[in-house]
């Protein structure tokens, strides 16, 4: 599938690949840019509503913390005042208290008890209840037994504590607000239990999150019995998502904010553990909507992005032919030339990169027939050589004709030395003006250095051997033609000619690494370091040669031939020492011709 595509794209035109690679590098960078940017502003919108929750948290905690201080302080009143313990002990001993002492009592005891209650606008009321009927009711604050059990909570085993969502029966009346209070029992040293205290508040003074109507929250209060409240804020669903946080576990320590996604509906959970009421109060709120209408903006900007890519594709494509149009131009002339039109010329140059392409190819052109027919006036001089080596191979067989005539004549008065020199003249004639097209034999160069100190030695009054020590494989080896003859040449004329006394030559061959190495050594005047330096600097181009002797030029010529022949790893290597020797050493590979 993959492969499919590539193969797609690259039978692209070249208008559409420069398009769509504009329009690539147009839309990953504002795709990424608006990827982070809808990123950021979904997170943003989490992060303010839980920031929003947990302020909200933070403030019904202060709110309820100072209802419950004031429940506390009211009940812990009304547990140290002692006229109201002197007559619920007296009521629980089922002793007879006079009128005068209970008119006393209420209008000192009770009245001021029922300012701090009123006073408190908390409060929905404080009723204590005697243990039995024995006692005086006093309303609004002191009942009997009897009343108590018609109160909702009166019928729990253990009733004390803080009890929930309950309506006032205290009369047998209908109202339905729903109350919740602290009920703690009063007990003495003498009589164990004298009397129960129920402080009551609303409900929804109480914990007015569950009461507050704001769109889109909606909170609950768990108690640790497992029981819920919701006030007015019941929503559908709701209990059961109480329940499987329920499930989940709350933790027990401080505000606990977070965000979650359930049902399709993103939502912002804080919970508060209130260990004084032995409950948990929990508020939700729904960002569903704040979040789809970042989603929504999302949507739409994609949307916009798309309708402004194809106009845009249009667009791009639109210049990006007009730019083009040179280059197709171009191309539709180099398809011409294809065709074997060399004649036909690209118009219209201009001075962009595309002009400049125009002209080259032009030039190219002018080369081509210029190449062309320098490789046909090539061919005819080739021809020309060709047969200008076939006179010189006639020459030369007039030559030899004529030598071997001096040489009978020689041979006939007796001038044997006379006749060996011409013979060894002849060779030599024969190997220089031999056409070879490719290399020779080490043999054949060795058999020509032969002839060629044979006719030295007539020149000089001291002899110059030649020593030989080259193995089977090496006289095989192929090498240029005239490629020892030079160095040969050069021990000679720079070494033992100033000598003038008899010598050797010595050539070595030596095997090794898939190389062949033959070494020359003359033992003639040889050279100082610096003298050697300077010939090698010489041969490697580094230090201009001239034309005359002694410059080097010929040695130079054999290592150029040598690594026209073999690489730029092989060639000649120079080792001298003044007064004693000088040794040339030709590297090339192993090749057999």
């Amino acid at each position: 599938m993959g492969r499919h595509w590539k193969e797609k794209l690259n039978g692209l035109k070249l208008n559409k690949k420069f398009t769509l690679v504009i329009i690539l590098f147009v839309i990953l960078p504002i795709s990424i840019m608006a990827g982070v940017l809808f990123y950021n502003m979904e997170q943003n919108v989490i992060s303010e509503n839980r920031n929003y929750m947990q302020y909200t948290m933070e403030r019904n905690k202060d709110n309820i913390w100072k209802n419950i201080d004031s429940v506390n302080m009211t009940t812990q009143f009304f547990l140290n005042d002692e006229p109201l313990l002197r007559m619920l002990g007296k009521a629980a001993r089922q002793e007879k208290t006079d009128t005068g002492e209970l008119m006393e009592f209420y209008h000192s005891d009770i009245a001021s008890l029922e300012r701090l209650v009123n006073s408190n606008t908390l409060l929905y009321g404080v009723r204590v209840y005697a243990v039995n009927d024995s006692v005086q009711e006093m309303m609004p604050v002191l009942y009997s037994r009897s009343r108590m059990e018609k109160m909702g909570w009166a019928g729990a085993p253990d009733y004390t504590g803080w009890n929930y969502d309950y309506q006032d029966r205290l009369f047998d009346n209908r109202n339905t607000e729903e109350i919740a209070s602290l009920v703690t029992k009063v007990e003495d040293y003498e009589n164990g239990l004298i009397g129960v205290i129920e402080t009551a508040v609303t409900m929804e003074n109480l914990l007015p999150p569950l009461y507050e109507d704001i769109r889109n929250e909606w909170s609950c209060f768990i108690s640790e019995d497992g029981n819920l409240y919701f006030g007015r804020n019941e929503q559908e669903g709701s209990e059961d998502f109480v329940r499987l946080k329920m499930e989940e576990g709350f933790e027990k320590d401080g505000i606990y904010t977070t965000y979650t996604r359930q049902g399709g509906e993103h939502l912002v959970i804080s919970y508060l553990y209130i260990r004084e009421m032995q409950g948990t109060l929990l508020s939700v709120k729904n960002i569903t909507e704040n979040v789809h209408y970042v989603y929504r903006m999302r949507n739409i900007f994609v949307a916009v992005m798309l309708v402004l890519v194809v106009g845009l594709a249009f667009l791009i494509n639109f210049i990006v032919m007009r730019l083009l149009r040179q280059f197709y131009d171009i191309l539709k002339s180099i398809r011409i030339i294809q065709r074997g039109d060399l004649g036909i010329r690209i118009q219209n140059c201009g001075n962009d990169e595309m002009g400049e392409l125009g002209i080259q190819i032009n030039k190219m052109l002018d080369r081509i027939e210029q190449l062309m027919k320098e490789n046909i006036d090539r061919e005819l001089l080739a021809k020309n050589s060709e047969i200008r080596a076939l006179q010189n191979q006639i020459n030369a067989h007039f030559i030899y004709n004529v030598l071997e005539s001096v040489k009978m004549m020689a041979e006939i008065d007796e001038e044997y030395a006379i006749s060996d020199a011409i013979t060894s003249l002849g060779k030599l004639l024969r190997y220089s003006m031999k056409w070879v097209s490719g290399n020779v034999t080490v043999e054949e160069e060795i058999e020509y250095i032969k002839n060629y100190l044979a006719l030295i030695n007539l020149r000089f009054d001291y002899e110059i051997y030649l020593s030989l020590n080259l193995p089977e494989e090496i006289l095989k080896q192929e090498i240029p033609k005239m490629s020892l003859q030079p160095v040969v040449e050069n021990s000679i004329y720079h070494g033992i000619e100033e000598l003038a006394e008899d010598t050797n030559i010595y050539i070595k061959g030596i095997l090794g690494d898939g190389d062949c190495m033959i070494e020359i050594t003359d033992a003639g005047k040889g050279m100082n370091e610096d003298e050697v330096e300077r010939l090698k600097k010489k041969i490697a181009g580094e230090i201009e040669t001239g034309g005359g002797a002694g410059n080097g030029i010929g040695l130079k010529n054999v290592q150029d031939r040598i690594r026209m022949s073999f690489g730029e790893k092989y060639g000649i290597d120079i080792a001298s020492k003044s007064g004693c020797y000088t040794k040339v050493t030709l590297r090339v590979p192993m090749r057999y011709v």
